[in-house]
C-alpha cells in the first residue's frame, strides 16, 4: 500500500506501520511530499515521524485554537497520526489507522435533497441521546420523519480529547471521532437517515485546530502569523505552502460529501477565514463541490456561518461571490429574540430598540444590518440584499441554535424563560419564514433540559484554563462564578441530554404537534417556500404587541401580548384558519382576527 504525507521542510520521514520502520522517499513529482510502500490494509495502524527543519518536533498546540497552554511537544522524530488520517481508534494523540470505504456495504440508494425547500435539524450527536452514539441517534431518526424535517445537520464530528465535547476543537479534519461510533458509525447514521428520507448535513469547522491535540505544525505550514484569529494564528490559506494547507481542507470536505455520502456542509464562522489571494478559498470549495455534485448527479450544498452580512457570500461565482449556497442569518434570530424576551445586553442592543421593526425588516429585506449603523459595533455593518438576485431560501432561519443557547452562562433555552404561546409564536414565525428554517435538537416540543458548555480535556492545565476562563468570562457579566457550569464536570454534559420522556407530556406533546402541523402546512402551502423577498409583506403594532406576515394568501398573525386579546388586520375576503395555537374564528367581514394573548394563527384570505 502505498502511503504518502506532505511534509516540506523535513529532512527525513519515517513511516512506522505495525511497529516497523520504513524510510521515506521524496515525491520527485510534488514539492515538500513523502513516499513508502509498506503491507497494510483496513484496520492497520500506522503514522509519520518527521526529523529536521523549524517544524520537527513543534508543540501540538502551536498556534492552534486558543490562548490556552498547549500541550508537550512530542519531540524530534516522535510518530505522529497522519494530518490526512481517516480514523484514530486511540483519538488525536494514538496512532492513526488505514479504512478501507468500499468495504462498507450501503443497504439505502440515495440521490439527493436539495436545499431550497428544505427544514433543516440541528443535532449533537453526543447528547441527542444520553448513549451519546451515532447508532443510538438512528433509533431516534422516525421521531424527526414524523416531524417531517428534511435534513438533519450534524454538530462536527472529528476526533477532539476526551469523549465529551461541542466537536469544534476537532483536529483530525479526514477522521470521525471514535466515541461516536468512528467511520462506520457515521455511515450507518447517514444510510439510516436516508432510509427514513432524511439528507444529512455535517457542520465542519476549518477556520481553527484545537488547542489540544494538533501536530499538524510539526508536518508543514497549516498555521501561519500572517493574519490573526479569536483562536490564534490563522489557518494558512494566503501565506507560503498555502497551495497545499487549501488542498488539505478541500479534500476533507469533499471526502465527507463523496465518502460517507453526506448532502451538504455547515462551515463554521468563514468570516475568520483569512485569504488575501485572488480567488477566496470559499470560492474554491463552492466550485469543486458544484463538480462533485456534477459528477455524482446529487444535489450537493454549502451553508456558511458569517456575521459578515455580506451577499458575496452566497452571490454566485460568475456575479464575483463566493458561490456558497447559503448562510445562517443571525440577523433574524436577534431580531425574534428580542421581540419574544425583552433581552437587550450585547449584540441584542441593536435590534431592541424597536424589536417589531427590526424583525419586520428582517422578514423583508433579509438582513437588518444592511449598511445600517451598528450600536453593537460602533460602526456600520453589512450590505444590503438584492432579492434580485438572492433568493430568500440561501439565508436560513431559527429561533435557537447550539452557539445561542450553549454560550449563554447556564446554557438556558427559551422554554426556561417564555410560556407555551411564545413558543409556538416563534415556531409559526420560524416555520413560515421565506428563509430555509433550522431548528434545534428538542425545540420542538419545548424541551426543559440545558445545553451547556461542556469539555472533557485531557491535558489538566488546558482543563483548568477553560473551567476558570468560563467563570471569568461571565463573571464580568454579573454572573457568580460558583453558578456557572463546570465545563469538565460529566453531569454538565449530562444535563444537557435531551429527556425523551417530554414528548409523551404536556406542554411538550401540544408543542411537537404544533411544529408537526407548521412543517406539514409549509410543505402543503407554495406560497411558504417562494424565495421572493419581494413578495413578503408584514404589518405590526408594537403598543399592542402583534405582527402578521403576508406571504400570497397566507397571514401568519402572532398575538405577543402577555394579557390581552387583540384584533389583527389580516386582510378582507373570504377567510379560513389553516392553524392556530389558540381557538380562534376568521375574519367576519371585517378583516380583523381576534387572537387570544401569546397565540399564533396561520390563514388563508383570497384577498
Amino acid at each position: 500500500m502505498l502511503f504518502e504525507v506532505w511534509a516540506p521542510e523535513a529532512e527525513r520521514v519515517t513511516l512506522h506501520v505495525e511497529g516497523s520502520p520504513y524510510p521515506m522517499e521524496s515525491d520527485p513529482g510534488r514539492e515538500g511530499w513523502w513516499r513508502a510502500d509498506a503491507p497494510a490494509g483496513h484496520g492497520t495502524r500506522y503514522g509519520f515521524a518527521p526529523v529536521g527543519g523549524s517544524s520537527s518536533g513543534s508543540s501540538p498546540g502551536a498556534g492552534s485554537s486558543s490562548g490556552s497552554p498547549p500541550g508537550s511537544s512530542p519531540g524530534a522524530g516522535a510518530v505522529l497520526p497522519d494530518p490526512r488520517s481517516r480514523c484514530q481508534p486511540d483519538g488525536p494523540d494514538g496512532l492513526s489507522a488505514v479504512v478501507d470505504h468500499s468495504r462498507f456495504r450501503w443497504e439505502h440508494p440515495w440521490y439527493g435533497r436539495p436545499l431550497p425547500g428544505a427544514v433543516l435539524y440541528e443535532l449533537h450527536i453526543g447528547t441527542y441521546t444520553p448513549r451519546g452514539t451515532f447508532d443510538a441517534a438512528a433509533e431516534r431518526l422516525g421521531h424527526l420523519a414524523e416531524l417531517g424535517v428534511t435534513h438533519v445537520e450534524l454538530m462536527p464530528v472529528c476526533p477532539f480529547p476526551g469523549r465529551h465535547g461541542w466537536g469544534y476543537e476537532g483536529v483530525s479534519l479526514w477522521a470521525v471521532h471514535e466515541p461516536y461510533g468512528g467511520p462506520d458509525g457515521l455511515k450507518r447514521f447517514v444510510d439510516a437517515a436516508h432510509a427514513h428520507g432524511l439528507g444529512v448535513v455535517l457542520d465542519v469547522v476549518h477556520n481553527h485546530f484545537g488547542p489540544s491535540g494538533n501536530h499538524l505544525p510539526a508536518f508543514g505550514p497549516y498555521l501561519t502569523e500572517t493574519h490573526r484569529t479569536p483562536w490564534g494564528a490563522a489557518v494558512n490559506l494566503d501565506a507560503p505552502g498555502s497551495d497545499e494547507v487549501r488542498a488539505f481542507l478541500l479534500g476533507s470536505a469533499l471526502g465527507w460529501l463523496r465518502d460517507y455520502r453526506l448532502d451538504g456542509l455547515r462551515l463554521d464562522a468563514v468570516h475568520a477565514l483569512h485569504d488575501t489571494r485572488a480567488r477566496h478559498f470559499l470560492a474554491e470549495l463552492s466550485a469543486a463541490v458544484d463538480a462533485l455534485a456534477a459528477e455524482t448527479g446529487r444535489p450537493l450544498f454549502l451553508i456558511g456561518e458569517s456575521d459578515l452580512n455580506d451577499p458575496r457570500t452566497t452571490a454566485p461565482r460568475p456575479m464575483g461571490g463566493h458561490g456558497l449556497h447559503a448562510q445562517w442569518n443571525d440577523d433574524f434570530h436577534h431580531a425574534l429574540h428580542t421581540a419574544l424576551t425583552g433581552e437587550s445586553q450585547g449584540y441584542y442592543a441593536d435590534f431592541a430598540r424597536d424589536a417589531p421593526a427590526a424583525l419586520a425588516k428582517t422578514l423583508t429585506r433579509g438582513f437588518y444590518h444592511d449598511g445600517s449603523y451598528s450600536s453593537f459595533r460602533g460602526r456600520s455593518h453589512g450590505r444590503p440584499l438584492d432579492p434580485g438576485t438572492t433568493p430568500a431560501h440561501r439565508l436560513l432561519a431559527y429561533a435557537q441554535t447550539h452557539d445561542q443557547i450553549g454560550n449563554r452562562a447556564l446554557g438556558d433555552r427559551l422554554s426556561d424563560r417564555l410560556p407555551p404561546g411564545l413558543l409556538a409564536c416563534a415556531a409559526a414565525l420560524v416555520l413560515t419564514s421565506p428563509f430555509t428554517p433550522m431548528l434545534f435538537m428538542g425545540e420542538e416540543w419545548g424541551a426543559r433540559t440545558p445545553w451547556q458548555f461542556f469539555t472533557d480535556h485531557t491535558d489538566p492545565a488546558l482543563a483548568e484554563a477553560v473551567r476558570s476562563g468560563r467563570r471569568r468570562e461571565f463573571a464580568a457579566h454579573g454572573w457568580a462564578e460558583t453558578d456557572v457550569p463546570d465545563p469538565q464536570d460529566r453531569a454538565t454534559r449530562d444535563r444537557s441530554c435531551l429527556d425523551w420522556d417530554e414528548p409523551g407530556r404536556e406542554p411538550h406533546s401540544r408543542l411537537l404537534a404544533w411544529h408537526r402541523e407548521l412543517v406539514a402546512l409549509r410543505r402543503a402551502r407554495p406560497e411558504l417556500t417562494d424565495p421572493d423577498l419581494g413578495g413578503v409583506e408584514v404589518s405590526y403594532d408594537a403598543r399592542e404587541h402583534w405582527l402578521v406576515v403576508r406571504r400570497g394568501r397566507v397571514r401568519i398573525a402572532v398575538n405577543l401580548s402577555p394579557e390581552a386579546e387583540v384584533k389583527i388586520p389580516v386582510g378582507a375576503g373570504d377567510a379560513s384558519v389553516l392553524c392556530a395555537w389558540e381557538p380562534c374564528e376568521p375574519p367576519a367581514g371585517d378583516g380583523l382576527v381576534r387572537l387570544p394573548p401569546q397565540s399564533a394563527a396561520v390563514l388563508d384570505v383570497t384577498r
